[in-house]
Parts: C-alpha cells; structure tokens; sequence
C-alpha cells in the first residue's frame, strides 16, 4: 500500500449558541453545559509526509506558535508516538480563524490534523478513537474532531449530537480588546448568574424554531468579559441595535456573532461593521459532522 504524500482537511470553526457554567468541580475545572455548531469560517490544514522523523509547523496569514505550543503540533506528536510513526510531517496552516477569538480556532486545527493524518498515515482509526486522541490536548479537540451541532457538558468533552440548525448566515465580530479565559472563569459568580434555557434551544434546534433559537442565545461569561474589555459590550449593542436576528459572544469571547436570516440584512451589516473594525466575517452556519 503506497503512502499518501500531502492531505488537505478542513478545519472550521466553532459557535456557542449558549454556554453555560453549572458549578467548580472537585478537580478544580468548572462544569460546562453548552451547545456548540460548526461554522463556514475554516482554516485549511496540509499535511507533507516528510523521510526525516521530525513534526515541522508552517503557519500562513498568521501569528502562531511553531514548536509544541501549537496544538496541531500536540496532535501529531501524540499520533506518531501511539502509532510508532517513524516517518516525519510537515503541518502547513492556512489561517483564517482568528486567532484566541473564542471560536475553538487553535482546537480545530489540531482536530483536522487528528482526521488528516489518519489518511496520510493510514492508521484507520474512527471518529471516537481520535477523539479520544484530542481531549488529551484540550477539551474542545473531540466536539472539533467531530465538527457537527452538539450538547456539551463535563469539561465541553461530554457530547451529546443533536439536530443542526437552520443554515443562517453568521456575522463575526472579533474587537482588538482581548479577554484572558483564565481570568473569567476566576471572576465568575455562580450563584448570581442568569442561566440559558439550554432545554428549550435543543427543542427550539429540533423543531427547526429559528425565532426560538435566536431568543434563547445566552451566554454567562458575557458579563465578565463585558467588564474585562467593554468594547465587546459595545459591539454587541451594536448588533443588537442594528436588526440582527439574534446576537451573543461566543466562547470567553472576545467574539461576539449575530444570527441573520435575510440576505439584505446580512450583507447590510456587514459592510456597515467593515467601516471601523478589521476581523469582521460573514458566514453560513454548517452543523454537519465530519466524515472520515
């Protein structure tokens, strides 16, 4: 059997439609609930077999770690040394996602790397097997190894697959300000937060309820960010402000998205946030799970 030579896979990245933090658990993590979809903002990963036994990174439009801080590096080392990989890979990153954005763009890429090199190396393993590869780098790879629309609960490592949601267009806006996840989390009130109507998007997703979906968006880390770096508060009253269907920041932010349904209106506001901000992109939402 002749080995493959190079692999392209794509790596999209991820939303949260809500988020929520249920309590700190006894291993000092918090305990997550939230419901994740894919989106058509994607980095593209190649993968170059290499004779030497080295991992080289190459990142493209784009600030990167290139040694073992890098994720997609991470991912590869942990193939070669489960499978006794004697051979090398060279992982060129094609950056779009930006980057500490809240959109899983660094977890994403080392899913894609999972998924591609288990093509170039032909090792043959499932969906789940390289999952449970990649939660050994992060507790969002395994939800980014399977791409799709899921519930998440544990660390984010617990997923739960349900229906995709309508195929709306997704305008991001990333501000410069940016937010420390660990300072967040540090900072949360538990006791004090609003928590999302995670049952009623789940039911809102499967009874294809777009008004439902977009009414039930939340996420409890929006008012800590929001006092760690204002400009996001500001961008997302501006959204809101400007007839978006639904809006709310993903992840720990400092991301924040609007669901739209309308073509006009899409494109409408997205030229209007082009005039003073530089990460704005306008997308479809995707939902559907990987195939090997």
């Amino acid at each position: 059997m002749v080995m493959q030579v190079c692999v392209t896979e794509k790596a999209p990245a991820k939303i949260n439609l809500t988020l929520d933090v249920l309590h700190k658990r006894d291993d000092g993590y918090h305990e997550v609930e939230m419901i994740m979809t894919t989106i058509d903002l994607a980095d593209r990963i190649h993968l170059y077999s290499l004779k030497t036994d080295r991992i080289e990174i190459q990142v493209e439009n784009g600030l990167l770690p290139t040694d073992q801080n890098n994720l997609a590096y991470q991912a590869a080392k942990i193939l070669k040394e489960r499978y006794g990989i004697s051979t090398g890979v060279r992982i060129v990153i094609d950056k779009v996602i930006p980057v500490s954005a809240g959109l899983a763009g660094g977890s994403t890429d080392a899913a894609a790397v999972l998924r591609g090199l288990n093509k170039l190396w032909q090792l043959g393993l499932t969906l789940d097997e390289l999952a449970e590869e990649g939660l050994k780098i992060g507790s969002d790879v395994p939800f980014c190894v399977y791409g799709g629309t899921a519930v998440a609960r544990g660390r984010g490592e617990k997923l739960t697959f349900i229906d995709s949601p309508p195929k709306v267009y997704v305008l991001l806006a990333k501000p410069r300000q940016g937010v420390s996840t660990k300072d967040i989390y540090k900072r949360l009130q538990i006791e004090e937060m609003d928590h999302p109507d995670t049952a009623g998007m789940i039911h809102a997703i499967r009874d294809n309820d777009y008004p439902g979906i977009c009414s039930r968006l939340q996420n409890v880390m929006e008012p800590v960010t929001f006092e760690l770096a204002p400009e996001v508060r500001k961008i997302k009253k501006r959204l809101r402000e400007s007839g978006a269907d639904g809006t709310v920041m993903s992840g720990s932010g400092p991301t924040v998205f609007s669901l739209i349904a309308s073509d006009q209106k899409a494109t409408k506001l997205y030229n209007t946030l082009r005039g003073f901000m530089d990460q704005v992109f306008l997308v479809r939402l995707i939902g559907e799970k990987h195939r090997l």
